[in-house]
């Protein structure tokens, strides 16, 4: 008998169950314009999530927002080499002096100030 008990009581294994909180046990119908209904699809496609956790996020956080475009992201990757050049040459610059370098921080700088440009439009 008394190892029957410590068999129930032992880990069996997969998911723990989710809480009462957890569970998404309510349905919520909604009806809406034909062109609500389309700018909520297109603002889903921009966020990459489905519909629901679009809502919920909007009804906890008042806002979505859109994940970055393929060309965000490229002048992003963009800036991270530059500013990695840039602490080479301010490494070089203390070993040197800035006198060897100057040149090519005002070339970094330009170049920055681009993709910046860029981001912003």
């Amino acid at each position: 008998m008394e190892q029957k008990r410590n068999f129930d009581r032992r880990n069996k294994g997969g998911r723990p169950k989710k809480g009462a909180a957890d569970k998404l046990k309510y349905r919520l119908t909604v009806k809406m314009a034909t062109s609500d209904y389309y700018t909520l699809k297109g603002k889903v496609r921009n966020a990459g999530i489905s519909t629901g956790e679009f809502l919920r996020r909007c009804m906890r956080n008042g806002q979505v927002k859109e994940r970055l475009t393929p060309e965000h992201t490229g002048y992003v990757r963009q800036l991270c080499g530059m500013a990695n050049n840039l602490n080479q040459l301010a490494h070089k610059a203390n070993a040197a002096g800035f006198v060897t370098v100057r040149m090519e921080c005002r070339i970094l700088v330009a170049r920055i100030e681009e993709v910046l440009n860029l981001i912003l439009l």
